[in-house]
């Protein structure tokens, strides 16, 4: 068991509009490859549907750590210490609905006042070189107030 340090925000890669189910994500992480990505887990447990619907994909305590049976398969390197959501889109650009936007901010806004000392970044913070989630996290979080010093 280890100290939760990162919630991680990713986007599902999807063009605007197209809903994307929680059994097609399993699908997507969990298939053999060359269907899937053949992990033995989800990437992610909590998912912000276009209507803002959140989903979700894996358990979890919500305690502050992250023990072995609820890691996610996020951001490689920083699983055993995230907590990984998604929202579906963000194909090449910012594709959030207002309805995502309003559950994304409510959610991280009380994640965030029950674990203030949780960084909460955007997929590519962690691993440059992605797009992943499409918008800038830290301009957002600002915009919502919350200051984060990385």
């Amino acid at each position: 068991m280890k100290k939760l340090k990162y919630l991680v925000i990713h986007c599902t890669d999807t063009p605007a509009g197209r809903e994307v189910t929680a059994d097609e994500i399993i699908q997507w992480h969990t298939a053999p490859k060359p269907q899937g990505n053949g992990w033995r887990k989800v990437g992610y447990r909590l998912m912000f549907q276009l209507d803002g619907t959140q989903l979700q994909l894996a358990p979890n305590y919500s305690d502050g750590y992250v023990e072995g049976w609820e890691i996610t398969n996020g951001a490689a390197g920083y699983n055993s210490v995230s907590e990984h959501w998604v929202y579906v889109g963000g194909k090449g650009c910012d594709t959030r609905t207002d309805a995502q936007i309003t559950a994304m901010k409510d959610a991280v806004l009380a994640f965030h006042k029950q674990f203030p000392d949780v960084l909460i970044v955007g997929h590519n913070y962690l691993n440059p070189g992605k797009a992943c989630p499409s918008f800038d996290v830290q301009k957002w979080l600002e915009s919502i107030g919350i200051k984060q010093i990385l």
